[in-house]
């Protein structure tokens, strides 16, 4: 028996769901975009190997940034690898 009038916890899980669902189909449809846009920078002949560890460096906070610069030097010195 489905009879019933939905409870409004039951609307509510509905449209927090809908919701959910709508921001996975935007969150898709944006995927697909930068898909797009690192395909076109690799005909233009850029590395996007190298674009994203460059994007993945810009959402660091500057502090955090330079604490992994100086750790990843003391363990290349460590191996005999430094960097010049």
């Amino acid at each position: 028996m489905n009879d019933a009038k939905p409870t409004i916890a039951q609307e509510q899980l509905r449209r927090f769901v809908q919701r959910i669902e709508r921001l996975e189909e935007e969150k898709q449809a944006l995927t697909a975009d930068i898909r797009e846009v690192y395909a076109e920078a690799k005909a233009m002949g850029l590395d996007t190997k190298i674009m994203r560890k460059v994007i993945a460096l810009r959402k660091k906070d500057p502090h955090e940034r330079a604490e992994e610069e100086a750790l990843l030097d003391v363990y290349l010195h460590a191996l005999g690898m430094t960097r010049e």
